[in-house]
């Protein structure tokens, strides 16, 4: 039987506890051996202009450590060529033996699936699971997803989870406005962000 492992991709920039909501939403309702989040290197379709990629891993690391299924990969950051899902996912697969791999990211992005690098390799290679978020109408969502399953014959799977209206965005600009960022992130990372003085414009 095979093991069954999540990916969970982003810039975490920076990761908070919307992140790891659903990570650990996914880590027990899928039955899944281990997540592995995976901070972007250079991202083909987003700018990072936030935290380095060695602060977003760091902060990643020490966001995930209280959980033994939570791993942090450096496959994109420690790479030259642009962070494409395909590529990630070859290295993986390459990595670990006789798993399946669930690619976790939000709605938004699924619908947009036909605009990745490689969608019908990729979707042979993973599945999906496509959390919600709110503001999209569910039964839309629904119906551009079954679309892309019947164009590419892929598995895509919705994710119903308590969402938190928290977001990367707000945080930097909370901090660069002087704000407070107290229990939207693990309290390691916001003393990581206040030692190193990040997101300060």
């Amino acid at each position: 039987m095979k093991r069954r492992i999540g990916v969970m991709g982003g810039t975490f920039d920076p990761i908070h506890y919307g992140h790891l909501i659903i990570a650990n939403e996914v880590l027990d309702k899928y039955n899944m051996e281990k997540i592995i989040f995976v901070p972007a290197g250079k991202p083909p379709h987003k700018k990072v202009t936030g935290a380095c990629a060695l602060d977003r891993f760091l902060m990643t690391n020490i966001a995930t450590l209280s959980n033994n299924k939570f791993i942090v990969s450096d496959i994109e950051i420690k790479s030259l060529e642009k962070s494409y899902t395909i590529n990630t996912i070859r290295k993986l697969i390459n990595e670990y033996d006789n798993t399946e791999f669930y690619f976790i990211t939000g709605t938004d992005a699924i619908v947009e699936l036909p605009n990745w690098h490689e969608t019908e390799n990729l979707l042979k290679m993973c599945k999906f699971i496509g959390v919600s978020r709110s503001g999209y109408s569910t039964l839309d969502i629904e119906f551009k997803i079954n679309e892309i399953m019947n164009r590419y014959n892929g598995q895509i799977e919705l994710l119903q989870v308590p969402m938190l209206e928290i977001s990367s965005t707000d945080i930097r600009e909370r901090i660069n406005l002087g704000r407070s960022i107290k229990y939207l992130l693990p309290e390691i990372v916001e003393k990581f962000i206040i030692k190193n003085n990040l997101y300060l414009e």
